[in-house]
């Protein structure tokens, strides 16, 4: 696998760069970012934020700049995108950045440890190569290793080329159609059921989705208000039955945490559905749901949609997992418009 990889890592590039350092974003992103530059040895030399963002104010003891402002400091630098996005206008401005001085979007891992590297690729090389030869075509190949060069060297060019239009996924790969029995796993506010009703022009058989946060689930019960043949759980989704204790502030990227709220969560197979369409973004927990889903999708061979950017292993396991569920599944690979590497997802149809 590492014969694809032509990048060294991003945090090697940025050590070993003599250009000025400049953080781009403020928040949880930045503190992150700032803390793993720490513990190499290296410190940020300013930040800058949107215009919109700008007012005069500090972040942690950095006068917050704009880009024009960077640009008339130093004649050239290298910016680290410290926030993620999947808007048209921003990832555009974040392209025109990248025309001018390198776009850097170091990869930190959203659930579990470490970080994704050369090393980390050598580590698992066996399991690379093996999820890569599992790959229905040439696009998800084309994809896959442009992600994982994007992983290691932080480098947006490889995420710029790799953006698919994704209502095509839903009727080409995915063909849903008016009869589907979906099962909607991390349902956040419903905003993948519309992705769903407009592929299918508003037809479907019935929706389950399921949500954990409960603000979400507030949202997800307002914007599916009035729909038929729809339930809604308020709960996670493991292995098993069980009660686990969730982030309390995650919100959208509610998971696992060792602080926080007791969530109820359930298996698939409890659930008793005859799914032909399953959908998994459910931060980190996508194997435990597999290992839930087990009799569900031998017994009816669903449609599935599932993540492959919260841990790191994602991107061989899960593939691995499900190929280990039916050699009848026929394995793609996407990468929606989204800075840095998330909508990244595995799709799979029974052949």
């Amino acid at each position: 696998m590492l014969e694809f990889i032509k990048e060294k890592n991003v945090w090697d590039t940025l050590k070993d760069s003599d250009k000025p350092l400049v953080l781009y974003g403020m928040g949880l992103g930045a503190e992150k970012i700032m803390s793993e530059l720490e513990q190499r040895g290296m410190r940020a030399d300013d930040i800058f934020a949107s215009d919109e963002f700008v007012r005069g104010h500090s972040f942690k003891g950095y006068k917050v700049l704009r880009y024009s402002e960077v640009c008339k400091k130093y004649k050239d630098f290298n910016v680290v995108l410290c926030f993620a996005s999947r808007i048209d206008e921003v990832i555009d401005r974040i392209a025109e950045i990248d025309g001018e001085h390198t776009v850097f979007a170091p990869d930190v891992p959203v659930a579990g440890g470490g970080l994704f590297t050369r090393e980390y690729i050598t580590e698992n090389e066996e399991k690379f190569e093996r999820a890569y030869s599992l790959l229905a075509d040439e696009e998800s190949k084309r994809v896959y290793k442009d992600i994982l060069n994007f992983k290691v060297s932080g480098k947006i060019k490889y995420l710029l080329s790799s953006f698919c239009d994704k209502s095509k996924v839903y009727s080409d790969i995915l063909n849903l159609n008016e009869d589907e029995e979906i099962i909607d796993l991390g349902a956040y506010d419903g905003d993948t059921i519309r992705e769903f009703t407009a592929a299918t022009g508003g037809k479907y058989k019935h929706i389950t989705a399921i949500e954990p946060d409960k603000k979400s689930y507030k949202k997800l019960l307002k914007n599916t208000d009035g729909m038929k043949n729809i339930s809604t759980l308020n709960m996670g989704v493991w292995s098993k039955r069980d009660t686990l204790i969730f982030d309390a502030e995650a919100g959208r990227n509610s998971k696992l945490s060792a602080e926080g709220v007791s969530v109820e969560v359930t298996d698939i197979d409890s659930l008793n559905i005859a799914p032909t369409f399953i959908k998994m973004d459910i931060e980190g927990s996508e194997m435990k749901a597999l290992e839930g889903a087990e009799k569900t999708i031998k017994k009816y061979l669903p449609k599935l949609y599932i993540c492959a950017y919260h841990r790191n292993e994602d991107l061989f396991a899960l593939p691995l997992k499900i190929k280990e569920l039916s050699e009848k599944y026929k394995i793609y690979f996407r990468h929606s418009k989204y800075i840095p590497a998330w909508e990244s997802n595995f799709y799979c149809v029974a052949k």
